[in-house]
């Protein structure tokens, strides 16, 4: 150390004193420049100095020692020869590697065990930066808390580093550094700590891969996304990534600013688990993230990088894109997997072959959340599940807006039925021989405080899915027929109007639609056989049981049964013999068909299929409305073949029922 041997010294400053390099120039703490240094500690000058020996009676120290308080150490001193530890040995003989530094942080003395660490000697140390041996500069916040703790403001600094060892291999140790009572300086100690981060290095492998084929999982999966996305958004500022050039690569670092996600999803493989067992499954698992594994390395090779892929369990894995190119390396990457996985596997000498659905988000991380990236990925791989399988389907930012749309109109649906949001809007029935309004179809439209007037197509669909079209179903019989008798009312003196509304299939299956209708019409008052009740193809297709004993007692009750949109569905014209139904309505794809001014050519094929069906439903006894009769020219031709009613806006849109009572006369036929 200092090159000097000392008996023991008093117990206030022996720490300090165990720790005390010879006196020079650099290192005196109170002294001035000028005073000599004899190779003896401080303690020594003034009294008698004994190499290995206690202080003399009346020994002092010297006035200019910073660690002195001007007292003198009685001649029966309690620390004499012999009975005080040898500080100095320990500190030399310790196996954890220390050294004593200065208030700037330089080595004053350094002991065996950290010359050996550091593989040099201990003289070698003295005098050099603390933080240059143990890389204590090389971030901010470590080198403000390292120097808080020289600077007094702060009791004791630990953290972990990465040393590199002369002989090349590499270190870890845990650096602490706390002031030396007493004194300006500080002690550092370092632990070599490699074998415990080895061993943690082991067990976070196995917390975080997946146990049957070894790649990451779910947990490392969000962990790398998430570091990823921050690394991204802290580059982009950093280098000064535009948002409107996401593709521009800063300073031709590789940089892109944005990310890109495979998710995918085996398709039938529950199947193989139930049929051939688990560790075939898993056997299948573990060959398929062979595969996913070679077509991201090929991709990250020839693009931008590495890929991670990663099992979020069960059979759903993903492939994670930093820094990706656009959505055509997505592309190509999704097309790849799909390749690769149609080649057969073979498995312990059987043979399966698979397929994957994969749903592609590629976009600007700026922006962009795990959670957010991760519901878009899921969002599209439920499109490519729904759109057929064995297919890679795009993120559509549109279609997405569509779905989430359509959730919210879920999830306020029922609560708006109980609030009555529901309005009835009603489109006329015109006789086409003389065009005099004979009825009304009943339309419901939803004033959603939202997204303003939906009509029925944005949200019957749900209705039926969640069962809520029972009660809503309900409120529209029970709305329309209330008005359907006030017309009557109001017009005591002219034909009255039927009014036809519309029953989903839920409505037949799930509530008693016949006791409902009963009850509506004696609530009402309305007679039965001014109630049209239309029921589509498919609710009627293979009726049996209690579809068919509803439809025949409401028949029998003397309301009107209508099959509506014929000719688009089944179009099984045996059960118009078999069911109660007294109206078929034609769908508008055949009208449509009919244009023959405007200079669009009627087609010949749907005029004889109109007309032949016409033919067929008179002969049953049977009458027909036409749907979406738009020009006067398809008027004229369903006239011609004939049709018994017509509806369409060359009569009238779906007005209120304010505008239906100036209809309840004879209405002259045009917009």
């Amino acid at each position: 150390m200092s090159g000097t041997s000392e008996g023991p010294r008093p117990a206030a400053v022996a720490a300090a004193g165990i720790v005390r390099p010879p006196v020079t120039e650099r290192h005196t703490f109170g002294r001035t420049a000028a005073e000599p240094s004899d190779g003896r500690d401080a303690h020594t000058r003034g009294g008698a100095y004994r190499p290995g020996g206690a202080h003399a009676a009346g020994d002092t120290h010297a006035a200019g020692d910073t660690h002195t308080t001007g007292d003198t150490h009685a001649a029966g001193d309690t620390h004499a020869a012999g009975d005080a530890p040898d500080f100095r040995g320990a500190f030399r003989a310790a196996e954890l590697a220390m050294a004593v530094i200065d208030h700037e942080g330089t080595v004053i003395s350094a002991n065996d065990a950290l010359a050996v660490l550091l593989d040099t000697e201990p003289a070698a140390l003295t005098g050099r930066s603390a933080a240059d041996l143990v890389d204590l500069a090389s971030d901010s916040r470590t080198w403000d808390a390292y120097s808080a703790v020289l600077e007094r403001r702060r009791a004791r600094f630990r953290c972990t580093r990465r040393l590199k060892h002369p002989d090349g291999r590499t270190l870890w140790a845990e650096v602490t550094v706390v002031p030396v009572p007493e004194s300006r300086g500080a002690l550092l100690s370092i632990a070599d700590i490699s074998d415990r981060r080895e061993l943690q290095a082991r067990l976070r492998h196995l917390q975080m891969h997946d146990p049957v084929t070894r790649l990451p999982n779910r947990t490392l999966f969000f962990e790398r996304l998430s570091s990823a996305l921050e690394a991204s958004t802290y580059d982009g500022v950093a280098y000064g990534v535009s948002p409107v050039h996401p593709d521009r690569r800063p300073y031709g670092d590789g940089r892109t600013g944005r990310i890109g996600l495979c998710y995918l999803d085996l398709d039938g493989f529950k199947a193989v688990n139930d049929t051939l067992g688990h560790r075939t499954g898993d056997r299948l698992l573990a060959a398929v993230a062979t595969r996913l594994t070679e077509c991201a390395d090929q991709d990250g090779y020839t693009r931008s990088g590495g890929h991670l892929v990663a099992r979020l369990g069960g059979d759903e894995f993903a492939i994670l894109v930093e820094d990706s190119t656009g959505t055509e390396q997505l592309a190509d990457l999704a097309r790849s997997v799909l390749t690769a996985l149609q080649r057969p596997f073979d498995l312990a000498g059987q043979r399966l072959s698979v397929s994957a659905s994969i749903g592609v988000v590629e976009r600007a991380a700026d922006g962009t959340t795990p959670t957010g990236l991760m519901q878009a990925a899921d969002t599209t791989l439920y499109w490519a599940k729904a759109d057929g399988k064995a297919r890679w389907t795009l993120f559509d930012p549109e279609r997405n807006a569509h779905r989430m749309t359509r959730q919210a109109l879920t999830s306020t649906l029922r609560p708006a039925v109980e609030r009555e949001e529901f309005v009835l809007q009603y489109q006329p029935l015109v006789g086409m021989a003389d065009g005099v309004v004979r009825g009304v179809e009943a339309l419901v439209r939803w004033n959603h405080p939202q997204f303003g007037t939906l009509a029925p197509n944005r949200f019957i669909g749900i209705a039926e899915e969640d069962g809520s079209i029972v009660q809503l179903g309900r409120w529209v019989l029970r709305t329309a027929c209330r008005q359907a008798r006030r017309w009557q009312l109001d017009h005591p003196h002219t034909r009255p109007l039927f009014v036809s509304v519309n029953v989903a299939v839920r409505q037949v299956w799930d509530s008693d639609l016949v006791a409902d209708v009963a009850e509506i019409l004696a609530e009402t008052g309305l007679a039965p056989q001014l109630l049209q009740l239309e029921l589509t193809e498919s609710a009627v297709m293979g009726s049996a049981g209690r579809p068919l004993q509803a439809l025949q007692a409401l028949s029998d009750m003397g309301v009107r049964i209508a099959i509506d949109d014929f000719g688009t569905g089944y179009s099984n014209l045996a059960y118009l013999s078999r069911l109660p139904v007294s109206v078929l309505k034609l769908d508008g794809s055949f009208v449509r068909g009919f244009r023959y001014d405007e200079g669009v050519h009627p087609s010949p094929a749907d005029e004889t299929i109109v007309e032949a069906l016409i033919q067929l439903a008179h002969r049953l006894g049977l009458t027909v409305t036409a749907e979406c009769v738009e020009t006067s020219g398809q008027a004229a031709r369903l006239q011609r073949i004939g049709c018994d009613t017509g509806q369409g806006w060359l009569f009238s849109r779906p007005v209120a029922p304010e505008r239906i009572a100036e209809m309840v006369a004879v209405s002259p036929r045009g917009r």
